[in-house]
């Protein structure tokens, strides 16, 4: 009895011992799957950690060489940019070097009027007295300019009108003159016609009559002085034609310089005056 008794508390014991053996293995696999899950999660995150470390130095470099690139195509750039500058510094030196040898000439034609500079001087206020007495001379002119133009307005205002009756008067003076001129052209045309009419009858009658010498010489003599009679009128009328003529172009001479006087060109009037050639032209 004691022996199956104590055998039954071993049973009972091996079965709790067992039992807690199950857990405490158990708890040793848990703690043990813990542990391999967190050392997982821990080279996982290690692993990611490193793979980004890496990842950020590759990014990282690629910018670099990015902007190492940009820096040497800037450079490049700011090379050819230096080179032109340079030739453009160059250049204005150049230009700068002739403007510089231009402006000492003319720092020495400056310092020789330097030297002129108190004559000058003196020539400014003589000048600036000069422009005063000027100045007031302008206005002086100025007035007597605008009285001028005043005059002026009057003036052309009293041409145009006398310009219309000069006009009138021309074209009725040359109607009268003209008629006259043809009258007088057609009685000197008549006396001719009938001197020479005349010449022929009486030589005519001469030569029919057989008058003897004396006789003749009588006729001869009363036809001569007829004839010196009608000479004297045809000179006469020749002499007022002449007369006319002349006054004619005097009076349009007088009609131009006037024209010219008032600045009205010879072409505004319409027509062409005409001129009358005197006796003999």
């Amino acid at each position: 009895e004691i022996e199956a008794k104590y055998w039954e508390k071993m049973q009972i014991q091996r079965d709790d011992l067992h039992s807690r053996k199950k857990m405490e293995i158990c708890e040793v696999e848990e703690r043990k799957n813990s542990h391999i899950n967190e050392l997982m999660r821990n080279h996982e995150k290690v692993f990611n950690d490193i793979k980004n470390y890496y990842e950020d130095i590759n990014h990282q470099n690629t910018a670099h060489n990015s902007l190492l690139k940009e820096e040497m195509e800037e450079m490049t750039e700011r090379e050819n940019r230096w080179k032109k500058e340079r030739a453009e510094v160059l250049l204005q030196y150049k230009q700068l070097k002739e403007t510089l040898d231009l402006t000492q000439e003319e720092v020495a034609d400056l310092q020789k009027k330097l030297i002129r500079y108190d004559f000058d001087k003196e020539a400014l206020k003589n000048a600036k007295g000069h422009l005063k007495i000027t100045q007031k001379e302008l206005k002086d002119l100025q007035w007597e300019h605008e009285v001028l133009v005043q005059r002026f307005s009057k003036v052309q205002a009293e041409r145009d009108e006398l310009y219309k009756r000069f006009t009138k008067a021309i074209y009725e003076v040359q109607q009268k003159t003209g008629f006259k001129n043809l009258l007088l052209e057609r009685k000197l045309k008549g006396f001719h016609s009938i001197l020479e009419r005349k010449e022929a009858e009486l030589s005519e009658i001469l030569a029919a009559s057989n008058l003897d010498p004396s006789t003749r010489s009588v006729v001869t003599q009363k036809l001569e002085d007829v004839l010196n009679s009608k000479d004297t009128t045809i000179k006469d009328l020749q002499l007022q034609l002449a007369r006319l003529c002349k006054a004619h172009n005097d009076m349009l001479q007088a009609f131009k310089g006037k024209l010219a006087a008032f600045g009205i060109p010879l072409d505004n009037l319409g027509f062409k005056p005409l001129e009358r050639p005197e006796l003999g032209q």
